[in-house]
């Protein structure tokens, strides 16, 4: 902890923001204006879904967003801890805002998130980062207002931190949310996670599993719908534990039935599972549901059950591949992915064998794949055998190129078919193309179409005529 912490006075959100609202009245009237402010957002969804939530809270109190660092009277650093790369970057950026502090001394910039929650990251920002006015972690995301009211009248330096064992986090349901797009919604089902994963850092700094009551989820999704969103995702560190902590037992297929009785056109999506959390019934909910995406989710992590036991997942490669085949019994046509980790310590080149089998047995659609890195505070961080760089970058161009082979030959298989496609605009590297997600989350690339404007964020049917490891492209059918 910051030896000069100051603990804020708890106010209720909406007197937070009123404050800090007639302070940005009072202070930028008078050049004619609104504060902007920009924030840059690191890692998971959660993170993004979080930073909505930072900026609704932050338009609510009179600030304007903007896209412009140069122009923003107030930067925001939404960092990750999941992995060193996200870490390091985040870092490394934020040392690049130095220079506009010294152009402009009123810039407020704060840094918050996940790393922030780790033990001696708001000292190391601190000492090495003296231009950063404030820190805060996850827990402290509501009070965001009176963060950057008390940064603003405070002359000197402020860090905020939240210990999640002395406070696991204030579940607020009145927080404002500046949604990124106006189709596709990120809806937060519980936050923190229980599973102590040898390699993971999230419980350390989301903390324990903490469940939003049914009814308000079902209630911020029916509002989505009838503004016209399409697509909604579900988010929890472990979605199918839901409702542990308030029901005493797993009530994530019960959400999901209730979520699938809201009258209107648009589908669900969520993410992430677990595989010992996984059951038979919530096959069964998607099989019966249509409004579920035919997208199923599940990290493996790795084939080998030496390593499966040495990450503390709670499962083994057989009990993995027996959900699979249910899922598949259940739902012929399910698109599976997953996440690998390369080279975590004591990973012998037969485990990694393991692994590659599992790839080739279950044909994943796509997966996600990682070199393993230390998290400081995971029991894996300390564990014998850590395996040369090298070698995991030897191991994961090896699974890299297996899967592209398998992902190449599942989206061919789509190759005249019609999927029905939710439009997201044009492609990022053909301006003549445009581009979207299919039922089953996979990329479709298509050619744009006169009337381009007008289907972004609608459904589409699209045939597809090629499919490749990364995308599938098609054509539109009017």
């Amino acid at each position: 902890m910051p030896s000069n912490k100051l603990i804020l006075e708890k106010k209720e959100l909406p007197e937070s923001i009123k404050m800090l609202s007639e302070l940005n009245d009072k202070f930028y009237s008078a050049e004619g204006r609104y504060p902007m402010v920009y924030i840059e957002t690191y890692g998971c969804q959660q993170n993004e879904a979080d930073s909505e939530r930072i900026l609704g809270i932050l338009t609510s109190s009179g600030y304007e967003i903007t896209q412009d660092k140069q122009k923003s009277d107030l930067i925001l650093v939404n960092t990750c801890a999941v992995r060193e790369h996200a870490e390091l970057k985040a870092l490394s950026n934020t040392g690049n805002l130095k220079h506009l502090k010294e152009t402009n001394p009123n810039l407020i910039i704060g840094v918050c998130g996940c790393m922030i929650q780790q033990e001696h990251r708001a000292d190391d920002i601190k000492h090495k980062y003296p231009y950063v006015d404030f820190v805060f972690g996850t827990n402290m995301m509501h009070q965001i207002a009176n963060i950057v009211y008390t940064a603003r009248m405070k002359k000197g330096r402020g860090f905020f931190v939240e210990d999640y064992q002395i406070n696991p986090g204030t579940m607020r349901e009145d927080i404002p949310v500046v949604r990124e797009s106006s189709y596709k919604a990120w809806v937060s089902t519980m936050y923190g996670c229980n599973n102590f994963c040898s390699y993971c850092v999230v419980p350390y700094v989301r903390g324990r599993e903490r469940s939003r009551k049914k009814e308000m989820i079902v209630s911020e999704i029916r509002s989505l719908v009838e503004q016209g969103y399409r697509e909604i995702t579900l988010l929890g560190q472990n979605v199918n534990s839901y409702g542990k902590d308030l029901y005493g037992k797993a009530e994530f297929g019960s959400l999901l039935r209730d979520i699938c009785k809201i009258e209107g056109n648009f589908w669900i999506r969520f993410m992430t599972s677990h595989p010992k959390d996984a059951t038979e019934e919530l096959c069964e909910i998607i099989s019966e549901n249509p409004k579920i995406s035919n997208h199923f989710h599940l990290p493996m992590q790795s084939g080998s059950n030496d390593i499966l036991k040495a990450m503390h997942r709670g499962y083994t490669r057989e009990e993995y591949f027996r959900y699979i085949d249910l899922l598949r019994a259940k739902i012929p046509d399910i698109c599976i992915t997953s996440d690998f980790i390369v080279g975590f310590p004591g990973e012998t080149e037969q485990d990694f064998e393991l692994t590659l089998d599992a790839l080739k047995r279950i044909k994943f659609d796509q997966v996600y794949s990682f070199v393993y890195s230390k998290r400081k505070g995971t029991p894996a961080e300390k564990m014998a055998d850590q395996i040369p760089e090298q070698v995991k970058k030897e191991r994961i161009t090896r699974l890299l190129e297996i899967q592209g082979e398998i992902s190449g030959e599942n989206n061919k298989k789509y190759e005249g078919k019609t999927v029905s496609v939710l439009v997201e605009g044009e492609s990022k590297t053909d301006p003549d193309m445009f581009t979207g997600r299919c039922y089953h989350n996979k990329l479709v690339h298509f050619k744009k179409p006169q009337n381009a404007q007008d289907i972004i964020g609608t459904f589409v049917d699209i045939k597809i005529e090629k499919g490749d490891a990364f995308s599938m492209k098609g054509n539109i059918i009017q």
